[in-house]
């Protein structure tokens, strides 16, 4: 095996739960969202991403609420855009700085983090949610901020996470030859990408899911069973 210099990881299923996210997060935003653009929409980030939002949808003319609706409806089909993971960011911002919640990790993840980067590995996350998100995430973490342990953080403006190019720019982003750099991910079709551009791959099967007789990718229940 190729020697690991860097690992990029993803969130959702492999350092945090889905259900925080799904449980949590969303509804938190789903509530807020509607209010938050009321309030909110004379900042110009909030209308740089409403205005990408409606781009996205093809809206050549929408008022407010029909973008709003639009966005309420894309919280719950779950779709990955940049747009709405942006907004989100901002509403799950204020519920973190109020204290209104605390993000799950899996109990072995802070320590396994902090001992990777103490070995002198070059850590990074790679989520379907903004960077901002991301960043919230680990600072606010039920383990405390864990945000020193990374060095860099990479969302769907790099590029959508099934698709090789993304894990080429990340690659060449960090300065690192792909074999050298280890992604970690519960989704086969992630991995499946990262593996096509050259980097090695660890698939996450958490409790109470059960490791395939013959996984695809190196599957690990924990991140203490990772041993790069």
């Amino acid at each position: 095996m190729t020697a690991i210099r860097a690992i990029v990881t993803d969130i959702e299923g492999t350092t945090s739960s889905i259900s925080f996210v799904k449980d949590v997060l969303f509804p938190y935003a789903r509530k807020r969202l509607p209010a938050f653009i009321e309030t909110h929409a004379d900042q110009a980030e909030v209308q740089h991403w409403l205005h990408e939002a409606a781009k996205e949808a093809g809206l050549i003319e929408a008022s407010r609420q029909e973008v709003i609706e639009l966005l309420v409806r894309w919280i719950d089909e779950d779709r990955k855009s940049t747009a709405l993971k942006a907004l989100q960011g901002m509403i799950w911002k204020e519920g973190y700085e109020a204290g209104e919640y605390r993000a799950h990790v899996y109990p072995e993840v802070a320590s396994r983090l902090h001992a990777w980067r103490g070995e002198g590995l070059h850590l990074y996350v790679y989520s379907s949610g903004s960077v901002p998100a991301q960043k919230l995430l680990f600072r606010y973490s039920e383990s405390g901020d864990l945000t020193p342990v990374f060095a860099g953080y990479f969302d769907t403006e790099t590029g959508p996470k099934r698709e090789t190019i993304s894990y080429q720019r990340i690659v060449e982003a960090i300065g690192e030859r792909p074999e050298h750099v280890l992604f970690l991910s519960d989704i086969v079709e992630e991995l499946d990408a990262a593996k096509a551009a050259g980097l090695q791959t660890g698939w996450l099967v958490r409790a109470p899911l059960t490791v395939p007789a013959q996984p695809t990718h190196p599957a690990y229940t924990t991140f203490d069973a990772i041993q790069p």
